[in-house]
């Protein structure tokens, strides 16, 4: 059921920029997430639920959206902002509302640059505008000779393996339709990359599931491949941690007590751990001719 709800503010500034993704801002036009993933960092995060009968549509976020992006372009504060950090842009009720389509618009109107992941098709209907901000954008000053782009494309992939995907994230399309849905937005003239998280440990942590992530990243054409963790939030009956052990319970009991010691009473997994994911992953895209961030530095391995 969707809900319809007043905001008194949409567009929110970072502490600073994003490492990873660029952004320095998040606007999101809708409150939680038709693709439904159990593992998503809002369950149980202070960003509150994320389950599929609690969406909500800002109803006056177009006016306020507006009205904040114009104070910000008076200002000169230009910066990448994520359309759909805490929700997916495209989620099915886009389709009827369209307030992602009507933030594209106050986007390219006061020339904003923006970075959108999605894990839904409906993203293509938007080509046209996107193509419009890519060009038209104007960049924070240390990126205009380094990114030289105002749109950013991703899609999230946790694992290449279905039957995982659909226990886990029911309201997605599956994983080699994601990756397809990058050769496409690469066709039409995007930077288009893979959010390979949260990488599954025990899942789709190992060298292989990790190999047939990159590998086929690459085949797709992907500019770049973003490879991070999994987080647990809370023990609430709607949290993330609570679904997700609900589905390790299902899919493989034996994990359980592997991810008991992994993650020891934190909602991140062991520093050791993550270092030992970073490794392999730079390794895999070395190997693989990928690079691991959205702008190219010296250290990656270009394409």
């Amino acid at each position: 059921m969707l809900h319809e709800k007043q905001v008194v503010s949409i567009l929110n500034k970072h502490k600073k920029r994003d490492d990873w993704f660029l952004t320095e801002y998040s606007a999101n036009p809708y409150e939680g997430c038709s693709c439904n993933c159990l593992y998503c960092y809002i369950r149980g995060s202070k960003y509150g639920e994320n389950m599929s009968d609690h969406l909500s549509v800002k109803t006056n976020g177009l006016e306020v959206f507006e009205k904040q992006l114009r104070n910000r372009a008076k200002r000169n504060q230009y910066g990448f902002i994520a359309v759909g950090s805490s929700t997916d842009a495209y989620i099915e009720h886009e389709q009827k509302y369209g307030l992602t389509r009507g933030f594209l618009e106050m986007i390219l109107k006061y020339r904003f640059p923006v970075f959108i992941s999605t894990k839904r098709h409906l993203i293509k209907r938007d080509l046209s505008i996107l193509r419009e901000i890519d060009k038209a954008a104007i960049l924070p000053d240390d990126l205009k000779s380094t990114l030289k782009r105002g749109v950013i494309l991703s899609v999230s992939v946790s694992t290449m393996n279905e039957v995982v995907t659909n226990m886990l994230e029911p309201g997605a399309i599956g994983p080699l339709d994601r990756l397809n849905l990058i050769e496409e937005l690469k066709a039409e003239g995007f930077l288009a990359g893979v959010n390979a998280i949260p990488i599954l440990p025990y899942i789709s942590d190992t060298d292989e599931e990790l190999e047939k992530i990159v590998t086929a990243s690459k085949e797709h054409k992907a500019d770049y491949i973003l490879i991070g963790g999994l987080t647990l939030f809370g023990n609430g009956i709607a949290d993330s941690k609570t679904l997700y052990y609900k589905f390790l319970e299902s899919y493989d009991q034996s994990l359980v007590t592997a991810y008991d010691r992994l993650y020891a009473g934190n909602f991140y997994a062991s520093r050791s751990y993550q270092n030992e994911l970073a490794r392999k992953a730079k390794n895999l895209c070395a190997k693989h001719q990928i690079r691991t961030t959205i702008v190219e530095t010296n250290s990656d391995n270009s394409q």
